[in-house]
């Protein structure tokens, strides 16, 4: 028998745009509460609004930047008690910026990648995984990538913060193990979503030449994996996702049509 969503609650991350967003959409077609988290407030009002309107979900608005570990915390603490007892967080928050090589990447670029793909993602689970392992439920869901599995020339950064989440998921999984706990990681490869165009600083041309001449995936692609792996039986952990357009067979091998 599949996991009946309904009422419960699902913390998102980066929930104001791309995968973040149609998680939340995913999740509240399935009757879960949500607390919608990300930096940009007015997206997150706009989306909880559209949620209630369209599916009667309950959402908490968390405005917060995941590499802050005490705003973290604190963002946590505060929660009303409706949406305490988080049962699904998906850690989606992550970015990359740039395509220099290692030894040409900007200090700050390293720290904001670092900062947010790797340490967003443990401060989350520093701050929300006592309680599932209290409860003896809950399932954490990680946000990883292609570049998780494999590295490319001008991703070094990036490619290590998804190797790092990896890492982290597969260790994670191992200190729960004896809990009923699940943990999950989806890898995607190309998706169209605002990522290239953080990526590239806002150079719309240049992020539109990645996904030009084939079919990428789309935010609800990997929300509907998101959604599967959170419904299966108690019993069944999908481990790891790697989810490609059909176009793409590797990180860096994608065929376009001329």
């Amino acid at each position: 028998m599949q996991t009946d969503l309904k009422n419960k609650t699902v913390l998102i991350t980066g929930a104001s745009a791309g995968i973040g967003e149609a998680c939340a959409v995913s999740f509240a077609q399935a009757g879960a509460k949500l607390i919608l988290a990300a930096r940009r407030a007015e997206r997150l009002i706009d989306l909880a609004k559209s949620l209630e309107e369209q599916y009667s979900t309950q959402s908490h608005i968390m405005v917060l930047d995941v590499r802050n570990p005490e705003l973290v915390n604190q963002a946590l603490s505060d929660l009303p008690a409706d949406f305490q007892g988080i049962d699904i967080l998906v850690n989606n928050a992550g970015l990359v910026i740039g395509v220099d090589k290692a030894y040409e990447t900007p200090a700050t670029d390293v720290d904001t990648m670092l900062d947010t793909n790797v340490k967003g993602v443990l401060n989350l689970i520093r701050a929300v995984v006592p309680g599932m392992v209290s409860a003896n439920q809950g399932h954490v869901i990680n946000i990883s990538s292609i570049a998780g599995h494999e590295a490319y020339p001008g991703g070094s950064v990036y490619c290590a913060s998804k190797h790092a989440v990896n890492a982290i998921t597969q260790s994670l999984r191992m200190d729960v193990v004896e809990t009923d706990m699940r943990v999950t990681a989806i890898s995607p490869g190309l998706v169209d979503t605002e990522f290239s165009m953080v990526r590239f600083k806002g150079n719309q041309e240049k992020a539109d030449a990645v996904y030009k001449g084939l079919e990428a995936l789309m935010a609800h692609d990997i929300a509907e994996a998101v959604l599967f792996a959170a419904t299966r039986p108690p019993h069944v952990q999908i481990a790891d996702m790697i989810i490609f357009p059909s176009s793409q067979a590797a990180a860096t091998l994608v065929h376009r049509a001329s």
